[in-house]
């Protein structure tokens, strides 16, 4: 990564790529339309590319990510290879998360190991719900301990999800796989494992709060919901005691960093807060420097 902490405003740590350069997609097709007809997004699907000169045009950068559910959804992702080399080739405003698939065993914790060893991605993605597991579960012991000692932090969905939303049985999605009380059991097996909650986790905030507050080892992201409905809750951790554990987020496409920045204004954060979030927390968790 060649990111010039200086001349960037906001690091956003949540930022999907939907599609590559074949035109595959993250989700079948049926998904991908049913999420956007939930979140009334008119954001289009974005390559890497694309996504990297929209980051630039803001004076940001972002953490890059498509999500491998191939198991579960019977559908491979977009290109991770492909995703993670267009990253590098923008490496002043992109960071790249990589992906695998729980389901798949010992094959996700080898492919875990090459995407850091021969991609070189800063982190994983995962969606316990999309991907039909549960992470505190034994059988996923391997694959936590091949990350906590590749040394690079995962970034995990937490409560309601807009993926299958509003559909029939909900894609066959569980939310219960997304509580964050499931990754508390993740972060005290791994203390050495940096774990970010993805999203205000509703219905369980206080739950993610009461893990960020207990374990050193995790961290929220403010990602796929506008700061004017955070939770009374999230809004004094963020404020106050869990200032230096927030992290600034969007969900693009399903939410702008225009719109969550609008937004997040209005909550009149002190400027030290404000940093933190926007940026120096992000910076320090990915070990960037000026």
């Amino acid at each position: 990564m060649t990111i010039d902490l200086s001349t960037i405003s906001a690091i956003d740590m949540h930022a999907h790529v939907h599609v590559d350069g074949s035109g595959r997609t993250a989700s079948p097709p049926q998904l991908s339309a049913a999420m956007a007809a939930y979140f009334g997004s008119s954001e289009p699907p974005r390559t890497v590319e694309q996504t990297a000169q929209y980051y630039r045009e803001r004076g940001m950068a972002a953490v890059v990510f498509t999500i491998d559910a191939t198991t579960n959804l019977d559908h491979a992702p977009n290109s991770i290879d492909d995703l993670v080399a267009g990253a590098h080739r923008n490496g002043d405003v992109l960071i790249p998360f990589g992906s695998v698939d729980p389901l798949q065993g010992e094959a996700a914790v080898e492919e875990a190991q090459r995407q850091v060893g021969e991609l070189g991605v800063s982190g994983f993605k995962f969606h316990p719900s999309v991907q039909g597991f549960d992470p505190s579960a034994e059988e996923f012991v391997p694959l936590w301990s091949a990350i906590e000692q590749l040394q690079v932090p995962v970034l995990v969905h937490t409560g309601q999800t807009g993926a299958g939303a509003g559909t029939p049985g909900g894609w066959g999605f569980r939310l219960a796989l997304s509580n964050p009380m499931l990754l508390d059991d993740v972060a005290a097996r791994h203390p050495d494992l940096q774990i970010i909650m993805a999203h205000p986790s509703v219905p369980w905030q206080d739950e993610a709060i009461s893990i960020a507050t207990h374990k050193l080892n995790t961290w929220i992201d403010l990602s796929g919901w506008s700061p004017k409905y955070f939770s009374p809750a999230l809004v004094r951790a963020a404020r106050t005691y869990l200032t230096h554990k927030m992290l600034f987020g969007t969900d693009l496409p399903a939410l702008t960093p225009d719109r969550w920045l609008r937004d997040f204004d209005g909550l009149e954060f002190p400027e030290e807060a404000r940093a933190m979030i926007l940026k120096d927390n992000a910076a320090r968790l990915l070990g960037l420097s000026s």
